[in-house]
């Protein structure tokens, strides 16, 4: 058996380089790439020395990308993969201690959005011989207990690096989960950082190029006769479109079954743009952010085809939306945990496999006619309502515009090639229900875990992963605060986002919701925060800190001309608007099961939870 005598961290970085990926162009030819796109490093004692070598030796094959922030990192690394539909992936280096940790809440963000993410923090010492190593967590009833075992409960599959010869199989086993449909999801190898430098005869094969291509699983032909004879049955359809059929590259064969057969679609934050808006069968959102449209449609559905969603609180209005007579949900997902949800019929398939087959066996079957005619009516009418909302006169005086208004400006700015992208707050439901997307991918949504945060590095994930498309990150004071960093590494690397910050001054999304809930208004929006002084913060002036071209406009106008500024600009343009946090579109949307507290002093609280019992009477539970 030939071998190579390397250092774990080496034999490690070389069998990175070794994986590929086939990947479709938009000329409909098929391209193989290296499955790892580059990997995001922030060094420290735990990676610097065996890990920095490592990389710094393969950095042609495989490039290293240097962060401000190690959770943001993350993100972006989290961001490229979902863009490129969980083709291509990143990987992300830190050292032990608070630099691993920081990646724990990026964790989960894949976790939930069941996205690939290789995490490479580097461990304590396997020989124990400095005990305790600068940054190591000590745990006294348990010696093998490291800060890496904080990223178990967020890993798709974890292990710890103990002994060099121990990255063959942990590697293999990595590369499986990140390329399963069904069990995709971050991966956490935490490398012990003596290990790291420890030589070790790795075998040739280890090192061996492997092409590796989307597994596409057919579905069971008892679940596919069982699906059909419930559709075959049903006299009002509707199709669930989740962010599984954007993974599964499923958009064409979505669309030609819709048309095929007369049904309705609602789309989900994460399934948005897998149709194009202007698709007849497109409903637009659904749920507690949906439009009138989808949920008047949804809620009076007999039959719920599922495809790709793991049916969310924020999907199903809290399993209260669907209150069709005797309905009935077909879970058509990769994923048997998220298929058999809520007693669905489950269709164990990947999303394209699943709708060709579903549709061969239906033939020339159609949703009553009537049902389709509907469906074209509330389209039109919703249509109607959201053009009042975003295309809202200018308001008067010193009024404020509200977030609907920005998004609307936004849009008659943007083209269709264009990505937007956001994350948190109050814009993910003005942005679902109102954003009309006409391309795959152009409506980029982190809201699985609605990680505050995630938007800049986002966006510059994004970019790197789709460089030809502009990516217009929309974000509202409050994330940009929390984690902006990634807005200097944008202009580090040359890759330019535009920056919509819109400042409501405060936390605007749960003031109206503590609101809604009979609450007060407390500790949300700055001027009901304990302060001595209220903060005014230059958003302009802080991106132009960081190296962007930065502008604040005055209004809606203002707004619009600066897009085309930043539309022209070569460098990262940051635009900040004011906002008033109050407003929001109330047409569209459902109930969502927010607790209102039995006992109160407050009448308004009160009178929430009457209104929020008598809510509960439509939940679907367990069925």
């Amino acid at each position: 058996m030939r071998t190579i005598r390397l250092t774990m961290a080496q034999a490690l970085v070389r069998a990175m380089a070794a994986q590929k990926t086939v990947v479709d162009t938009a000329a409909g030819e098929t391209r193989t790439l290296p499955f790892f796109g580059g990997v995001w490093g922030i060094f420290g004692h735990g990676n610097v020395a065996a890990m920095g070598e490592a990389l710094y030796g393969a950095r042609d094959q495989l490039p290293t990308f240097r962060a401000h922030n190690e959770q943001a990192m993350a993100h972006a690394a989290i961001a490229y993969t979902k863009a490129l539909r969980r083709r291509r992936v990143m990987a992300c280096t830190t050292s032990i201690g608070p630099g691993a940790l920081n990646m724990v809440t990026a964790a989960a963000v894949a976790h939930v959005n069941r996205l690939p993410l290789l995490l490479l923090p580097g461990d304590v010492f396997a020989s124990r011989r400095p005990d305790p190593v600068l940054q190591q967590i000590e745990v006294w009833a348990d010696g093998t207990v490291s800060a890496n075992d904080a990223f178990r409960p967020v890993s798709r599959y974890f292990d710890r690096i103990t002994r060099p010869e121990q990255i063959i199989p942990a590697f293999a086993r990595a590369m499986q989960v990140l390329t399963d449909p069904a069990e995709c999801g971050p991966v956490t190898l935490g490398l012990c950082q003596d290990v790291q430098a420890e030589a070790y005869d790795f075998p040739m094969s280890f090192f061996e190029e492997r092409i590796w291509q989307p597994r596409r699983p057919r579905p069971d032909a008892v679940e596919l006769a069982a699906a059909v004879m419930l559709l075959r049955e049903a006299k009002r359809p509707f199709i669930l479109c989740g962010g599984g059929t954007l993974y599964a590259e499923a958009e064409r064969e979505l669309a030609a079954f819709a048309e095929a057969h007369g049904i309705p679609v609602g789309e989900t934050q994460a399934g948005k743009s897998a149709l194009p808006a202007s698709h007849p069968m497109n409903m637009g959102a659904v749920g507690v952010t949906g439009t009138g449209a989808a949920n008047e449609m949804a809620s009076g559905a007999d039959v719920i085809l599922a495809v790709g969603t793991r049916l969310q609180d924020f999907t199903t209005g809290s399993w209260a939306l669907f209150q069709g007579e005797g309905r009935r949900i077909i879970g058509l997902n990769t994923q048997g945990f998220d298929a058999a949800k809520h007693h669905a019929q489950p269709l164990l398939a990947d999303a394209r496999a699943g709708l060709m087959e579903l549709g061969a066996a239906l033939g020339g079957w159609t949703a009553p006619g009537s049902w389709t005619a509907k469906a074209a009516g509330v389209k039109a009418a919703w249509f109607n309502v959201a053009r009042g909302y975003t295309d809202a006169p200018e308001p008067a005086g010193n009024a404020l515009p509200s977030d609907a208004q920005v998004v609307g400006a936004v849009q008659r700015q943007s083209r269709v090639s264009d990505v937007v992208l956001c994350a948190a707050g109050g814009l993910p439901g003005e942005l679902h229900k109102l954003w009309q997307a006409e391309r795959p991918g152009g409506y980029h949504m982190e809201y699985g875990f609605s990680c505050m945060g995630y938007e800049i590095a986002g966006g510059l994930g994004v970019k790197m992963a789709e460089p030809a498309r502009e990516v217009i990150v929309m974000v509202g004071d409050g994330s940009y605060l929390m984690l902006n960093s990634e807005l200097a590494t944008s202009v580090m690397l040359g890759l330019k986002l535009t920056l919509v910050i819109l400042d409501n001054r405060g936390f605007g999304c749960i003031n109206r919701l503590q609101h809604a809930t009979g609450g007060a208004g407390f500790n949300n929006l700055l001027k009901d925060a304990r302060h001595e002084v209220l903060p005014e913060v230059d958003f302009a002036l802080h991106a132009r800190s960081l190296g962007a071209v930065s502008e604040k406009v005055e209004n809606l106008a203002g707004l619009m001309d600066a897009l085309k500024r930043a539309r022209a600009s070569d460098r990262s343009y940051a635009i900040v608007i004011d906002t008033d946090p109050l407003p929001s579109t109330d047409a569209g949307g459902h109930w969502w099961d927010v607790a209102v507290p039995e006992v109160s002093e407050r009448a308004e609280v009160r009178a929430a939870r009457e209104e929020y019992v008598a809510a509960l009477g439509r939940q679907f539970i367990g069925n």
